[in-house]
């Protein structure tokens, strides 16, 4: 039997966030590493695991659309609509921030931040618990393949991490980036990264 993250499992990684911890994890599209938002020592480790510089930007994952919007009031109606019929998928949102939430994920570009809502399978169904967002990025070493399996996640990474939850194989094609940040006012979006979702899809969702 494929492994599968229990309820249980849901309630240790909140627990592991809370306390300043790291954690890896599995998405609707790549195994991913994940710290609190707000936790600076937190993710000043994630990123000595990955060798990734902390200024570099890193996505917030919500577990439910409806917690991201209510915790981005800012989010206009035209863009609120899109996200809607992106998510939750395998994409990551670039969103306008005026109100600089989530400084850690931004990155030097705090008037940016990337948003994911994945569409979790049967096997990773319990993450939707999760009632808290998590800072997250894909569970690699800086610039090297991303991880489709739990063995795949470099053994730097696993071992150095709180927790590691295995939810199967996975997909294992990333998550496509989609600039939304023109998007309220002129109407504008762009893949600046194809993935999992391909770019006509993202169209025929948000035309």
């Amino acid at each position: 039997m494929s492994p599968a993250v229990e309820p249980a499992d849901a309630k240790v990684l909140e627990r592991c966030m809370a306390v300043g911890g790291v954690a890896v994890f599995p998405s609707d599209t790549v195994y991913g590493v994940a710290c609190d938002p707000g936790h600076r020592e937190a993710h000043r480790r994630l990123c000595a695991m990955k060798g990734r510089d902390p200024d570099q930007p890193s996505a917030v994952m919500f577990f439910s659309l409806e917690r991201a919007l209510e915790s981005l009031p800012e989010i206009g109606p035209r863009t609120h609509q899109a996200l809607s019929a992106l998510l939750p998928g395998p994409v990551l949102a670039l969103l306008p921030n005026p109100a600089a939430r989530f400084p850690l994920a931004c990155g030097t570009d705090t008037g940016t931040l990337g948003v994911r809502v994945p569409a979790l399978g049967a096997a990773t169904a319990a993450l939707e618990e999760m009632r808290w967002p998590i800072l997250q990025t894909s569970a690699n070493l800086h610039g090297q393949p991303e991880a489709s399996r739990v063995s795949q996640v470099p053994s730097r990474i696993r071992e150095e991490a709180d927790l590691v939850l295995d939810g199967g194989e996975l997909p294992g094609e990333p998550s496509t980036v989609v600039d939304l940040r023109s998007y309220e006012f002129e109407g504008a979006w762009s893949v600046v990264r194809a993935g999992a979702l391909g770019e006509d899809e993202v169209a025929a969702r948000i035309a």
